[in-house]
C-alpha cells in the first residue's frame, strides 16, 4: 500500500471510531480543499469519497487528469453523474454498499441549501455538517508529515535555498535590480527546477514599500535592494507542497531603530530556532519571541510562523494566542518568521 492508500485507511479508522459510514471531500471552485490531493494525488476540481472499511472513489471534473495522477481504486467521471454534486453522491453510496441509515459526514463549508439538498437526494441516509468533520479530522494529519511528504520536503527546500544564493548572487550583480525582476525570476526559476508554481504571490518589497507586513500590490518595477531596507517572502511549489521564506536585504550601514529591530529579528529568530523541538508547546515559543521585542518597546503584528504542506498555511499554529494548544511532534514542518 502506498502512502495515499496509508492516508486514506487512516481517515476510515477514525470514520469508524466516530460511527460514520463514509465522509465527502470536496475541491471545487469556491470550496476548495487540498485534502484530495493528500488523500489520493489529485490536483482538484473533484469529490473524494472514503467509506469506514476503506474502500474509496474519487469523481474528478478532468478524468485525462486523474488517470494521470490520481492513485485510487475507483474512478468515475463527473459527468457520469450529470455534473452534480448530488447524483454523485448518490452513486457514491451506491457503488461503496453505504447502507441505508448510516451517517454520511459532509464538510464543515457546505452551505445549508446545499446540505438540504443532499438529503433530498439521498433521503435514506444521515448526513452531518460539523465544525469537528473529517474535513478537520484531514487537516491535523496533514500537520504531521509523514516519510513521502518529508522527502519532498527535502527536495522543495533544496530547491529553494538554491533560488536564495541565485537571487542573492543576482542582487549583488546588479541583475536583479527591481521588484519585478526579483519576481520574475522566481516565476522562470522554479518552473525551471520542476516546480509546480508559487505557494502563494511573491512579495517583493523594495525599501520604499517594506513598511507593510505584506506589501500591496505585491511587488511593482520600483527599486529593490537599493539602500535601506527590502523584503522578499516567496516559496516554491513542488508536487503541491510549498516552501514559505522571507528574506531581509540590506544595502549601506544601518544606524539607530532599523539596526536595532535588525538585530532583534536574528535574535528572535536565533532563540526560537533553538526552543524548536518534540514536546515544545509552540505557544511557548512565540511568548519568547514576543517579550525580546517587548523588552525593547516592540510589538509584532503578526503570529510568529505556521505550518506549511499543501497550503501556505497549515496547522500546527505558532502564535502567542491563548487559543494555541499545539505541541510540536516529529512530522510538523513550521515557519519561524518574527518581525
Amino acid at each position: 500500500m502506498n502512502a495515499y492508500g496509508k492516508r486514506r485507511h487512516n481517515l476510515a479508522d477514525n470514520l469508524a471510531g466516530r460511527g460514520l459510514a463514509m465522509a465527502m471531500f470536496e475541491d471545487t471552485e469556491g470550496r476548495r480543499d487540498p485534502s484530495i490531493r493528500y488523500f489520493c494525488g489529485h490536483p482538484g476540481d473533484a469529490l473524494l469519497f472514503i467509506a469506514s472499511d476503506g474502500r474509496s472513489m474519487l469523481v474528478p471534473w478532468d478524468m485525462n487528469m486523474a488517470t494521470a495522477m490520481a492513485s485510487i481504486e475507483t474512478i468515475e467521471a463527473y459527468t457520469d453523474f450529470e455534473r452534480t454534486p448530488y447524483k454523485a453522491m448518490a452513486g457514491a453510496i451506491a457503488r461503496l454498499g453505504i447502507k441505508d441509515g448510516a451517517r454520511i459526514d459532509l464538510p464543515s463549508v457546505t452551505p445549508y441549501p446545499m446540505y438540504i439538498n443532499y438529503v433530498e437526494a439521498c433521503p435514506d441516509h444521515d448526513f452531518e455538517c460539523s465544525e469537528d468533520s473529517s474535513a478537520k479530522t484531514a487537516a491535523a494529519m496533514r500537520a504531521v508529515k509523514d516519510e513521502a511528504e518529508i522527502a519532498v520536503y527535502r527536495k522543495v527546500s533544496a530547491i529553494t535555498d538554491k533560488a536564495m544564493d541565485a537571487m542573492e548572487k543576482g542582487v549583488r550583480a546588479g541583475t536583479l535590480a527591481t521588484e519585478l525582476d526579483v519576481a520574475l525570476f522566481i516565476e522562470r526559476f522554479l518552473r525551471e527546477e520542476g516546480c509546480e508554481r508559487t505557494g502563494f504571490e511573491t512579495i517583493a518589497a523594495g525599501p520604499s514599500r517594506s513598511f507593510g507586513i505584506h506589501a500591496f500590490p505585491s511587488y511593482t518595477a520600483a527599486p529593490f535592494a537599493s539602500d535601506g531596507l527590502s523584503i522578499l517572502d516567496f516559496g516554491l511549489v513542488y508536487e503541491g507542497y510549498t516552501s514559505d521564506v522571507t528574506m531581509t536585504f540590506v544595502r549601506g550601514k544601518l544606524a539607530g531603530k532599523r539596526a536595532e529591530m535588525v538585530d532583534l529579528v536574528q535574535q528572535a529568530y536565533t532563540e526560537a530556532v533553538a526552543m524548536c523541538g518534540p514536546g515544545v508547546k509552540s505557544r511557548n515559543i512565540a511568548l519568547r519571541v514576543d517579550a525580546i521585542f517587548s523588552e525593547k518597546g516592540y510589538t509584532m503584528p503578526h503570529g510568529l510562523g505556521h505550518g506549511v504542506g499543501l497550503e501556505a498555511h497549515e496547522m500546527p499554529a505558532v502564535r502567542s494566542r491563548a487559543d494555541n494548544d499545539w505541541t510540536l511532534v516529529p512530522g510538523h514542518i513550521i515557519t519561524i518568521e518574527p518581525g
